[in-house]
């Protein structure tokens, strides 16, 4: 990826839009080039400070998008031209621009989670190819191929499997498993089963752009989310001010 990068709390992200990413993972398609694409967020940039192997996920990855907006807006700040690429949306948008020239996958979700959202895709692109889904147990181990599973995606021969197995098991499913597998690309898009299935509801379009999709998500599933968002997202703040300090020292030392 040609794209620069910055820096928010060390994770690299690249800045990019929602027609580069497209093209990025377009080429890589045809160049039958083994890539991943992460979809970073407040919560996985938290997750890349605590989990040495989550690090490694993300420096593996060939496109770490700006998923959530506070990271596009810091993107901004560094003086960079960026905008949200948002897992659930880029994945609508990637099958809209390719139309039926690629073969999908569609690995996650819960059972019949998978099927359910692939049935609802096909309704709204009728020249989508489904090259096949499967919704793996709960309490799969990310870093332990399954040697049957991957079975099944190679047969079905395709050439992105979108994976959405939840932050940040989809992230370490990825890196353990791309070599594994014969498609071109892995995109480990999360909630985007649930949502696109229609399990869940997404935020309106005005709180995604404000920054607030966040409060959405918790208020839907408090119980599973509330550390996530609360604990969380006032740590990421907490940390915030020595970030910006960096940042304006490295840039004056450079300037």
């Amino acid at each position: 990826m040609q794209a620069s990068k910055f820096s928010v709390l060390e994770v690299g992200i690249h800045a990019v839009t929602p027609a580069s990413a497209i093209q990025a993972v377009r080429a890589w398609v045809a160049e039958r080039t083994k890539s991943y694409v992460v979809f970073c967020t407040v919560s996985s940039v938290l997750s890349f400070r605590d989990d040495p192997e989550v690090r490694v996920a993300f420096e593996e990855a060939a496109l770490v998008t700006p998923d959530g907006m506070p990271l596009v807006w810091l993107g901004r700040l560094a003086g960079f031209q960026v905008e949200r690429v948002y897992g659930p949306d880029f994945m609508l948008d990637f099958i809209a621009a390719t139309g039926g020239e690629l073969r999908h996958y569609f690995y996650g979700g819960a059972p019949g989670v998978a099927a359910e959202m692939s049935r609802r895709l096909k309704a709204r692109f009728p020249d989508l190819i489904i090259a096949g889904t499967h919704s793996p147990p709960f309490g799969i181990d990310p870093a332990t191929p399954d040697l049957s599973e991957l079975r099944l995606i190679n047969d079905a021969a395709p050439d992105i499997v979108w994976v959405g197995i939840g932050h940040p098991k989809q992230e370490l499913w990825m890196l353990h498993n791309r070599e594994h597998l014969e498609a071109p690309v892995l995109a480990g898009v999360g909630a985007a089963f649930d949502f696109h299935s229609g399990t869940a509801k997404e935020a309106p379009t005005w709180m995604k752009r404000s920054g607030l999709q966040w409060v959405h998500r918790l208020l839907t599933d408090p119980r599973r989310l509330w550390k996530r968002y609360l604990v969380g997202n006032t740590r990421f703040v907490l940390l915030l001010p020595g970030h910006l300090l960096r940042s304006k020292l490295g840039r004056t030392k450079h300037g």
